[in-house]
């Protein structure tokens, strides 16, 4: 009975150790990254950002933001780990060695004549006769009486005096730290004992595998519905127009499953009102095309209807319910658009192409969200092919600006970037009625915006039987980073070019001086195509600032394959100008291209294939460009 009383009360230092095994390092791991995580400020600083307070982060907004699942269960955790300790401390108490010697005051090897007058001293104090204490009466009969026996009796303090212990040598004693009611398996604390094996062994690890799977099965790796990519592959046409792609990016199965609510029918009529300009409707029928608007389904109504509320930035006139549930959307985007440009640039031609058209549409509808700009913005007007929309990034711009700055020749978003600090400040001040603070807020802004300028570089390589394309997503390095990737991926080129030790030192050392000096290196590969001349197109887009992208263009001629195998591939500086019947030409778009508005790459090039080599490689020729950022 004494032995499954200790192991009971071992049970709570049995729980405390299974839950702060995977807690502590848990909770270690993840104060490290936060502590590790630098401090950088990605918000804008201007006034009328800061004066709308939409950055600054109430008490009760920290609180929500902490109290995530994952936070409150840890909290939770260590809260029950204080307890615990708190409960151990409270039971445990001192384990008492059994020292017959210690007990009577003795030292060892002490005559027997000296134990008995020990033994009658303290019953002086302890015997139940003469101490009516119940403490005394126990400390009595479990220590000094067992003490004097044990020493009293030759056998027994002979075991005692080698062994340590009056019964000789001690086996191990092993038990298991369980309450005490589950100890007592018979009766009714067997079955609750059989109960609790059969649901922590059996019926929850079940249960959590059921769930997990049951979610699992309807997201991708990226989280984002499986209904989503079949809706995204089926819509997706390789004519679909950058204002069409709106209409394919709200059929995200994550949108269809926010409630539409009879309480927003109202609020929703009036926004139609206000973002009816921005829905693609035919002005000459507009009452049919209005009915057939409604006639929709009421999810991708709503859909619709927020997203263009939030490129209008007519939030305002929204309940809270359906702020709500923008906010989702906004929240569900990024991933949904990620996934969406994948459809628009999977391998889809013969000649394993994706489609140029409905990507840069994916982009500028990104853009678009990001900075909150109407996709109408967009359209060529006057002498600018990008519209206003990329003067609607920077506080303080409307339409009537542009208009007033257009008068002093300022028709495009790039000359106004590229005007002096002290020029820029008097046309705003002068000509906009900028105050100098809400001028210093522009600059602030464009001191944020990349500028980008493209260097190209092909060289030839085997070709493989592999005719895979592939599309690259860039993300800016840090200069360290940036050195280390750019010299290996040098490194291996010129290695498997054949080049000696003092061309791969050379060349890593041209790359690495370029790195420093700003530029990043991108690295790729394309089929070669068949003999003749080409003239391709390289976009680098960006999905967040509206007027930053950039594109450079390359010629090509592809020579018929040599003896040896390889083909060789001559560039801009090599290709002679292109004659007999290789005369440029502009080719006319498709019929079936919607030209609600002219995306600012939708012209067209000098060559069909020199489109589709948007961002798109695969083997056979190295493509490698550099970024040079500023």
């Amino acid at each position: 009975m004494a032995a499954s009383e200790e192991h009971s009360a071992l049970f709570p230092i049995f729980v405390l150790t299974i839950i702060a095994l995977p807690l502590v390092p848990y909770t270690i791991v993840n104060l490290y990254l936060t502590f590790r995580k630098k401090t950088k400020t990605i918000n804008c600083r201007c006034s009328a950002c800061f004066h709308s307070g939409k950055y600054r982060k109430s008490i009760f907004k920290r609180i929500s933001n902490f109290s995530t699942y994952s936070n409150l269960t840890v909290v939770l955790l260590w809260v029950v780990v204080a307890l615990l300790a708190l409960y151990i401390k409270h039971i445990n108490t001192e384990v008492q060695v059994f020292e017959p010697f210690s007990i009577l005051g003795l030292e060892p090897g002490v005559s027997d004549s000296e134990i008995k007058k020990a033994y009658r001293r303290l019953s002086i104090l302890y015997h139940p006769d003469k101490n009516p204490d119940p403490e005394a009466h126990k400390y009595f009969v479990d220590f000094i009486s067992k003490a004097y026996q044990a020493l009293t009796d030759p056998v027994s303090r002979e075991n005692f005096e080698k062994y340590g212990h009056p019964d000789g040598r001690q086996g191990l004693q092993m038990g298991i730290a369980l309450p005490q009611f589950l100890l007592n398996i018979d009766g009714a604390s067997g079955g609750i004992l059989l109960l609790g094996i059969v649901g922590v062994c059996i019926i929850l690890p079940l249960t959590i595998a059921v769930i997990y799977l049951s979610r699992s099965s309807k997201y991708t790796g990226n989280y984002v519905m499986h209904h989503t990519m079949y809706a995204y592959y089926h819509f997706m046409k390789p004519s679909l127009a950058p204002s069409k792609v709106m209409e394919v990016f709200i059929r995200a199965a994550e949108y269809m499953e926010i409630p539409v609510r009879r309480t927003d029918e109202e609020s929703l009529q009036k926004l139609f009102v206000l973002v009816r300009s921005e829905l693609n409707l035919d002005l000459r029928n507009i009452r049919q095309e209005q009915a057939k608007f409604w006639k929709q389904h009421p999810a991708l109504v709503k859909s619709e209807l927020l997203m263009q509320a939030h490129l209008t930035r007519e939030t305002t006139a929204l309940s809270p319910s359906l702020q709500r549930d923008l906010k989702k959307m906004l929240a569900l985007a990024p991933r949904l658009l990620e996934e969406l440009m994948k459809m628009a640039i999977i391998p889809r031609t013969q000649q394993g192409h994706g489609w140029l058209r409905p990507a840069t549409g994916v982009i500028e509808l990104s853009q678009s969200i990001i900075q909150a700009v109407p996709l109408s913005a967009r359209k060529a007007t006057g002498g600018s092919n990008e519209g206003y929309g990329p003067f609607l990034q920077l506080p303080h711009f409307s339409e009537s600006i542009v208009k007033k700055i257009a008068r002093k020749k300022v028709r495009s978003f790039q000359e106004l970037r590229e005007m002096k600090p002290q020029e820029r400040a008097e046309l705003l001040t002068q000509v906009a009625g900028f105050t100098a603070n809400e001028s210093q807020d522009v600059e602030m802004v464009l001191e944020m915006m990349p500028s980008i300028s493209i260097d190209i570089t092909c060289e030839t390589e085997d070709p493989s039987s592999n005719d895979v394309w592939m599309s690259q997503k860039v993300n800016f390095m840090d200069e360290a980073t940036a050195i280390i990737a750019a010299s290996k991926a040098i490194e291996e080129l010129k290695e498997g070019s054949g080049a000696s030790a003092k061309e791969i030192n050379a060349s890593v050392k041209e790359a690495i001086d370029r790195v420093k000096a700003g530029s990043r290196l991108v690295m790729g590969k394309f089929q070669a195509p068949s003999e003749g001349n080409y003239n391709l197109v390289s976009y680098c887009l960006c999905d967040s600032w509206i007027g930053c992208d950039a594109r450079s263009n390359i010629r090509l001629k592809v020579l018929k394959r040599s003896r040896a195998g390889t083909r060789n591939i001559a560039t801009a500086d090599e290709v002679p100008s292109l004659e007999d019947g290789a005369e440029e030409e502009d080719e006319e778009g498709e019929d079936e291209y919607d030209d609600d508005y002219e995306s600012e790459y939708s012209e067209d090039d000098e060559d069909v294939k020199g489109k589709d080599a948007k961002a798109a490689v695969a083997n056979g020729s190295a493509c490698w460009q550099s970024f040079r950022f500023r």
